[in-house]
């Protein structure tokens, strides 16, 4: 038996969802297919440890969203659903080894005082990135929300900036090298490196030159911004736009093959073997490694073969989650008081920050040091856990390749997540074991077992360096989000401009799919 609608969807993560929500506000008939029981993709939360302790099992901060024409325009009417953010303060909390801290509040003034600790220089600095890169950022994020081919790119955006000469240049350069010339002090250093890592892309490669200004003017505007209930409470979102508008959600469909009629996608199948069809187009967030396993190599050409088959991972993390009757207190002011934050970390120094990458070239299990981010919604979202309880997750960074390969994660896991939580304590010493009621361990490994999208655990989609963006994602010549396949589209963070929870991809490929059938965005806003 088949079913027939406008548009079948492959994938329930964030971005197939932005773009089914568009579609379906503009008239068309969606069906939206998951594999998973629940949809979300790694904007999902999930009782993973005790019943009512609520945890977000990959993204927690969606801070890209906040400036994007989705919320910021409120676009798709996501507030009528239910969706709601907090902006806590303090934004993030860093302790250092040698009992000093530097902490991001709200307040960009108190954050540059926090710098001016160290050096008053720096925090003269920090003003002048801050300012410096708020100029920029509304033409840089019109750029993010254009699809490629549809408008102005970011580089040429930078390169119209009356100091366009500079901001070339700096985007050329490494987060490193940015940090290196701004900062003088080895914490502010340490500092401004961990934020320029936010999106797992290693700060002394060049081209992560902006990252040094963008994550942390992020943070800085909007706080680490969570949506009250959890992560999931933005697809839910999506969904009751997309339900709303007579679209349907079928969870537990994995899509097994597409449908090819005369060359053209015309729909899907599912491993129970059911067929979709699609009258206008079949929308796919299915990771490129496995969406060319779903079609003859013919359809595809050797092009993109051979593009899909470089296509590198990114910086995996490890993650452990727990449920705790208290949430991490970190000493400040010689031990007078204390801090609760939402998120906080360990980023050791420049050093530490800049071997990241060298080991996770050389799938070495790091544990010396830590670099961490921690973070515990529950301090400004009570929601997520019972009265008084709180979630808790330890991040930290580990290849997914390990000598031996990755089956070697089942029997390491246990002793990396003891290794991090002992790093933690050291700064949060009320975390001792009787205020942990339970927890939840998950290796790279893990991550890709939970969602088949995080490829070899990179939750970004892959590596975002020179050779996988702008026009070369997922693959040179079809960055625009059409496939080869006629009639197939893709969108998520294997597409352009890539990962983190910005809803980029899922609205610009909304705009290339109503281009392509003669309506528009406007169409889409009107008829919502």
């Amino acid at each position: 038996m088949s079913e027939t609608f406008d548009v079948v969807v492959a994938g329930a993560g964030h971005n197939s969802l932005v773009t089914a929500a568009y579609l379906a506000r503009a008239g068309l008939s969606c069906l939206v297919l998951e594999a998973r029981q629940e949809i979300g993709g790694d904007t999902s939360s999930e009782e993973l440890t005790l019943p009512g302790f609520l945890h977000d099992s990959c993204s927690t901060a969606h801070n890209l969203i906040q400036a994007s024409p989705i919320l910021r325009d409120d676009e798709l009417g996501l507030t009528e659903h239910g969706l709601e953010y907090l902006h806590p303060d303090p934004v993030v909390h860093l302790p250092f080894g040698d009992g000093s801290s530097l902490t991001m509040w709200r307040d960009e003034e108190r954050t540059c005082a926090e710098f001016a600790k160290f050096s008053v220089r720096d925090a003269e600095a920090y003003r002048r990135m801050m300012a410096d890169y708020r100029r920029i950022a509304p033409d840089l994020g019109r750029a993010r929300y254009t699809p490629l081919g549809f408008g102005e790119t970011s580089g040429a955006a930078l390169a119209r900036q009356p100091d366009g000469a500079r901001w070339r240049r700096r985007n050329a350069m490494s987060a490193w090298e940015v940090i290196a010339g701004e900062f003088t002090d080895p914490h502010t250093r340490a500092f401004m490196l961990w934020m320029s890592f936010m999106t797992m892309q290693p700060p002394e490669r060049p081209g992560t030159g902006l990252l040094a200004y963008s994550l942390t003017y992020g943070r800085q505007q909007h706080s680490w911004t969570l949506p009250r209930g959890g992560s999931a409470a933005l697809p839910r979102a999506l969904a009751s736009v997309i339900t709303s508008h007579g679209g349907v959600i079928v969870t537990g469909a994995r899509v097994s093959g597409l449908i090819l009629e005369g060359g053209r996608c015309a729909g899907v199948e599912t491993e129970s073997g059911e067929r979709y069809l699609a009258r206008e187009a079949v929308l796919s967030t299915i990771h490129v490694k496995h969406l060319v396993e779903m079609a003859p190599a013919e359809a595809w050409g050797e092009d993109f073969i051979d593009g899909v088959a470089t296509w590198q991972p990114g910086v995996s993390m490890f993650v452990s989650h727990y449920a705790t009757t208290a949430a991490p207190e970190f000493p400040v002011d010689g031990g007078v008081g204390v801090i609760r934050s939402v998120a906080s970390g360990t980023p050791q120094s420049a050093d530490r920050m800049l071997r990241l990458a060298t080991d996770f070239r050389a799938g070495r299990i790091a544990t010396d040091d830590p670099v961490l981010l921690v973070l515990c919604p529950t301090v400004a979202d009570p929601s997520r856990a019972p009265d008084g309880m709180h979630t808790l997750k330890v991040v930290g960074f580990q290849p997914y390749e390990l000598p031996g390969g990755p089956e070697r994660w089942d029997e390491e896991k246990a002793a990396v997540s003891a290794v991090n939580l002992a790093e933690l304590r050291k700064y949060a010493p009320n975390l001792t074991d009787d205020v942990i009621l339970a927890s939840e361990v998950k290796s790279p490994l893990d991550l890709e077992r939970m969602n088949e999208h995080n490829w070899h655990g990179s939750c970004h989609g892959g590596d975002a360096g020179p050779a996988q963006s702008g026009d070369l994602r997922p693959v040179p010549g079809w960055a625009s989000h059409r496939m080869p396949v006629p009639g197939l589209y893709q969108t998520g963070a294997t597409t352009h401009p890539g990962g983190s929870v910005s809803g980029a991809p899922g609205r610009n490929a909304a705009t290339v799919i109503l281009a392509d059938l003669g309506r528009s965005m406007a169409q889409s806003a009107t008829q919502g």
